[in-house]
């Protein structure tokens, strides 16, 4: 039995997206900057796509700017901005921001901007009122992200948002995780800058989007022929944007349907796990993202030091059960989980976080089959070494 719960890493594309890939590579191969016919029908396609993934976070088609993926999308709205300065200037992100926005941060303090970075609470939530106590006189952008990857927590995007707007401060934030998953309105969450990616909503990797409010102004992050409102230079990768836009049009019509499926099958693994003494639920779990369930490995339970979140990975690889150990772009290493340490978890404990997120292939039979598997290894694993002898 195969079962796939790694969706937050990425998702298994869509039969729809890949046709649609297939179909522009064979025969619509066009370069969307030419002017004959085989470049007018590769535009075609391009804006076509534009409009559908518009559609997705109800922004005009004009406000997207495709890129390579969501880490590009929010390199180019974080140094896009503080490129539009001469001078360095102050920004705030949060404590457990992805490394796709924290890295891009840790560079504009390189170049001697002042990064605040947001404190969060044991659930990984932000208060407002420390955004506002944050912000200086030269605070010119604030990045925090939507849906946290790793404990899938929720921030109050909207009300972070109006405490930007009333300062007149840039506000960006990173909905990778939300997209397909919950309903955006860039207008109801008043941002000026939101990032997505395609293949978290079932299409192919390389493909990513980046929302510019009217006005906003940015600095490219390399040179080149002025494609995509010269604020990403290069060719557009076409079949991969074609089939971003088929899975953003079927995402915004399912998600009615998915999401409230995701949210039983994410409550019923919890309930399921709950009466382990090994696991503790990590995140919030009122604001949470609807396909995401996260634990630690908990500090009261007598745990060799050894057992981390990739031991669990490893053993549930083995019984063909796909999770995470925190964020797929940190759960190859070996130290403790950024955003866990944020959360106010010991430094043993932030190496003892793992992630089960579920997608729209998700059986109820696969959430009950992983609860069992799951309690076995922790049983195997963890109840041995405190038996000991009468001898």
């Amino acid at each position: 039995m195969q079962i796939y719960l790694d969706n937050s890493a990425t998702t298994k594309p869509r039969p729809e997206a890949i046709a649609k890939m297939q179909q522009v590579m064979g025969s619509q191969w066009g370069n969307p900057s030419s002017l004959h016919s085989w470049g007018i029908r590769a535009a075609s396609i391009l804006e076509a796509a534009r409009i559908k993934v518009a559609d997705l976070i109800n922004a005009p088609s004009e406000s997207i700017v495709f890129t390579s993926g969501g880490t590009e999308a929010n390199n180019l709205a974080i140094i896009g901005t503080a490129r539009s300065y001469k001078n360095p200037q102050h920004i705030i992100i949060s404590s457990v921001e992805h490394s796709a926005v924290a890295e891009p941060a840790k560079l504009l303090a390189d170049w001697g901007w002042q990064v605040t970075r947001l404190p969060v609470d044991r659930t990984g939530r932000i208060d407002p009122q420390d955004l506002k106590k944050a912000i200086q006189k030269n605070t010119v952008l604030i990045s925090i992200i939507y849906g946290q990857s790793e404990v899938g927590t929720l921030q109050p995007i909207e009300q972070l948002a109006k405490i930007a707007k009333e300062k007149n401060i840039l506000f960006h934030t990173d909905a990778v995780q939300v997209a397909g998953r919950l309903p955006l309105d860039v207008e109801r969450l008043s941002v000026d800058l939101l990032s997505i990616s395609a293949h978290k909503i079932y299409s192919p990797q390389g493909a990513g989007a980046l929302y510019v409010r009217k006005g906003v102004n940015l600095v490219p992050l390399f040179g080149g022929g002025g494609q995509e409102m010269n604020l990403r230079s290069g060719t557009q990768a076409l079949p991969a944007i074609a089939a971003f836009g088929v899975a953003a049009e079927m995402a915004a019509a399912e998600i009615k349907t998915i999401t409230p499926n995701l949210i039983n099958y994410r409550d019923r693994l919890f309930d399921l796990l709950s009466d382990s003494p090994y696991l503790k639920p990590s995140g919030d779990r009122i604001y949470r993202l609807p396909h995401h369930v996260s634990f630690v490995l908990s500090p009261d339970a007598k745990i060799p030091e050894a057992i981390t979140g990739k031991t669990l990975v490893r053993q549930l690889n083995l019984a063909g059960i796909a999770i995470s150990a925190g964020s797929a772009c940190q759960s190859g290493k070996l130290n403790p989980s950024k955003t866990l340490l944020a959360m106010g978890y010991d430094p043993i404990t932030s190496k003892r976080g793992i992630r089960l997120s579920l997608g729209r292939d998700t059986t109820e039979a696969d959430i009950d089959w992983t609860a069992m598997v799951l309690k076995q290894i922790l049983a195997r694993s963890i109840v041995p070494p405190l038996v000991t002898s009468r001898g």
